[in-house]
């Protein structure tokens, strides 16, 4: 039985905009007013996943001026940076994850709901040697969940 490493766990910066300048600025990434606003909605509920496009709605609902393509690049900046983790869940759906640990997903296919399994709660396997040169950083899984009545 092999086990990958949890890796460190971000803990999620107070959403205050100086706290959010300093952690973008510690990112690597400058603090402009957009990506302030942006890391504020999205770490001030603690670990969520999210869309670009749910995102997009809490950003105009809490009038930030931005747009969708201003927040996709955002989503990716960040997750480059190591703020967050990206969950790809089918072709075009992606959430972001602002739990950068390794850890796993039950995706609910009715709801498009993501929830994150619960940590030790899977164990991988025989995992193949990594060809030469090269280290696995992470696998992931994504346990597709419906109904039991709908099967």
């Amino acid at each position: 039985m092999e086990r990958l490493p949890q890796g460190p766990r971000q803990t999620p910066p107070d959403t205050t905009t100086g706290d959010v300048a300093e952690l973008l600025r510690g990112a690597g990434l400058r603090p402009t007013r957009q990506r302030v606003a942006l890391a504020r909605l999205l770490f001030a509920e603690g670990d969520r996943h999210v869309t670009a496009e749910k995102l997009h709605e809490e950003a105009l609902a809490s009038k930030v001026p931005v747009s969708l393509a201003t927040v996709y690049n955002t989503l990716h900046q960040f997750t480059e940076a190591g703020l967050l983790r990206e969950v790809a869940v089918e072709g075009a759906k992606t959430y972001f994850d602002t739990n950068t640990s390794n850890h796993y997903h039950f995706f609910c296919e009715r709801s498009g709901k993501l929830l994150d399994i619960a940590t030790g709660a899977i164990r991988i396997e025989g995992l193949p040697e990594a060809p030469d040169g090269m280290t696995i950083s992470r696998v992931d899984v994504l346990v597709r969940l419906v109904a039991k009545d709908e099967r």
